[in-house]
């Protein structure tokens, strides 16, 4: 499967803009699957009010762009429900199949907590013969909540993680792959937000032994995944085998 990434230089709380700037980017791209940013179409902001999907406008486009490429889309958005608002990881296939994931660790030192409602569910995704967990940022620093319990072979990660920290974003990409025996793709965003924290360029796909399989071109970042590849690593390496059970209480 080709996983291609847009590392994406988001347009401070202006949708239309950035929905314009995907198209152009990805226009003569071909993949299985693109992913998107954290809140690709509003930038990493805290103004949940202002910026929150009510009419399913971010939804929408992926469904649109999912049909006219004929590939899966996947990418976080603010968007309200029921009065609540919440960073909404969503994972479209091109029949317009539709799977979410609501971030479950709001980053606290930002405010996020205080502005967001945390999701409760662990959610898996298959396509195309392979399971996807799905992380939103911040998810990354927390090991037991995407523990492989053989339920998955490949995690997602979508963030906004600026620059002063970048160096445990890309370590900790890596240590989730060998830990879990997964492929692990993590996109990052780049440029400067309405806050002005810069983002340089950090998107990577790790195998499961912790290499480097990603390849980059201007904006873009690709991988291939190749199961049979994981499966002949993970028959060798019976790692998950040794590992601790628990139960997760959400």
């Amino acid at each position: 499967m080709k996983v291609v990434g847009l590392n994406l230089d988001i347009i401070w709380k202006n949708k239309t803009e950035n929905f314009k700037l995907i198209e152009n980017e990805l226009q003569n791209v071909e993949a299985d699957l693109f992913l998107l940013p954290e809140m690709f179409s509003t930038g990493f902001c805290m103004d949940a009010s202002e910026v929150s999907d009510r009419n399913n406008e971010s939804l929408e486009f992926l469904k649109k762009i999912s049909k006219e490429k004929n590939a899966a889309f996947c990418g976080s958005t603010p968007v309200e429900q029921d009065g609540n608002f919440y960073n909404r990881m969503y994972f479209i296939k091109p029949d317009g199949q539709t799977s979410f994931y609501d971030k479950r660790h709001l980053f606290s030192f930002s405010g996020e907590d205080k502005v967001y409602t945390p999701g409760k569910d662990r959610v898996i995704v298959e396509y195309k013969e392979i399971r996807f967990l799905l992380q939103v940022c911040y998810d990354l620093r927390f090991p037991v909540f995407a523990r492989n319990n053989d339920d998955y072979d490949a995690i997602l990660y979508v963030a906004n993680w600026p620059e002063k920290r970048v160096g445990a974003w890309e370590h900790l990409l890596k240590a989730r792959a060998i830990e879990n025996l997964s492929f692990v793709f993590g996109l990052n965003r780049i440029g400067t937000d309405g806050n002005d924290l810069f983002y340089q360029e950090s998107s990577h796909c790790f195998f499961a032994d912790g290499k480097e399989i990603s390849q980059k071109q201007g904006n873009l970042v690709s991988a291939e995944l190749y199961m049979e590849e994981l499966k002949d690593f993970r028959k060798h390496f019976q790692f998950l085998n040794d590992r601790d059970s628990f139960s997760i209480q959400l």
